[in-house]
This record gives C-alpha cells, structure tokens and sequence, in this order.
C-alpha cells in the first residue's frame, strides 16, 4: 500500500488532568507534516516510522493524533523521509535565519521567539535580540542537529562568565516584565538557536 499524500488525522488535547472533555479535530494532513512530527521521536528509523503508521496514534508535545492505521511498504516509507531534511553539521549558522532561541541551565528553559524579543521597550532604540545576537559575536556556536519537530536546524553556545553578564544587562530591553526578570536570574550555561531553513 504506497503513502497517501494526505491522511485524515483526529487531534486531540493530551489534558494533565484524570479527567477532561476537550474538542476532537479532524482535518486531512499532508503525509509530510505527519511524518515529520512522527521523525521528532523517532529519526529516520524506518521501522519504527512503519510500526507508528500502522499503530494509527502518536503523541506531538500536547496533543494525540489518531489515524486509520496504514501499513506501506518500507521502500515508499524510505522515499518519503528521502525527501525529508537531514541534518548538515556543515551549515553555519546564519543569525536572520533565526526564529527563536532557548536559554538553558540547570532546571531552566527560557523559550525566547524572535517575536518576543525583538519587541522594543517604550524609548529604546535596541531590542534584546539584538543584544542576544551581539553575545553570541563572541561566543562560539555550534551545530547539534535538525529538529524535525521545529523545523530547524539546532545550534548551541556556552555562555562564559562575560557573555552571560552582558546578556543579563540587557534583560531591561525585554519589552515583558516575567521575562526580563527570568533572564536577570536564572542560572543560564548555554543557549540554543533554531534557525529555519
């Protein structure tokens, strides 16, 4: 049975609590898009991408998708996730290409979209972004992987003593309190950068 192009997939929340009553969607998902959620847990591995098929359920961050089960032939299987990206440790990282950046430490995550931190605080002529990719001038940047989940190719910088000072600095241009005062406090070693290709 080769892939569809598109397969009819139900979308539910994944609620915490014992019980919830949350709306199902149903909309027809192009066979890339699904798979490329499906590659965020499995990578490029043929088998289990051909046994999350045929099983019809997976779980992407917050929700459960449920589809009639299909059991394709490993060679279309194949051909798809060829057309799929693949990671190129190569790639420089390119910084208008970037869409978001995570700080991270021990037990902390600071989600930053580009969004977010390009947004100027009433009379500053610079945002945080811009003092964020100013750091990262002197810090050096490395290639992790391809996120198929985000859609990105993932870099990562250690963050010295120096770089996390000027960064901290600059946490007043954040144009969102709980923000600012989570980068002026947490205790940040690297940052990972997601840039789209």
């Amino acid at each position: 049975m080769p892939l569809p192009d598109t397969i009819r997939v139900k979308i539910s929340s994944e609620a915490a609590e014992s019980i919830s009553i949350t709306p199902v969607v149903t909309r027809d998902m192009p066979i890339g898009e699904l798979l490329e959620m499906i590659l965020g847990v499995s990578g490029k591995d043929v088998e289990r991408v051909f046994e999350i098929l045929s099983r019809g359920s997976h779980v992407s961050g917050g929700s459960r998708l449920r589809w009639t089960g299909l059991a394709p032939a490993r060679e279309d299987i194949e051909s798809a996730l060829a057309r799929l990206p693949d990671a190129e440790p190569g790639r420089t990282f390119d910084p208008q290409r970037c869409a978001r950046a995570v700080l991270r430490g021990t037990g902390t995550r600071i989600d930053l979209p580009r969004s977010a931190a390009t947004r100027r605080r009433l009379l500053h002529r610079h945002s945080f972004w811009e003092q964020l990719l100013d750091v990262l001038a002197s810090e050096q940047i490395a290639y992790v992987a391809y996120s198929y989940s985000e859609r990105a190719d993932v870099y990562r910088a250690q963050l010295g003593p120096a770089g996390l000072s000027r960064l901290r600095q600059g946490a007043g241009l954040l144009a969102y309190t709980k923000l600012e005062q989570q980068v002026r406090s947490a205790p940040i070693t690297s940052i990972d950068l997601f840039v789209e290709r």
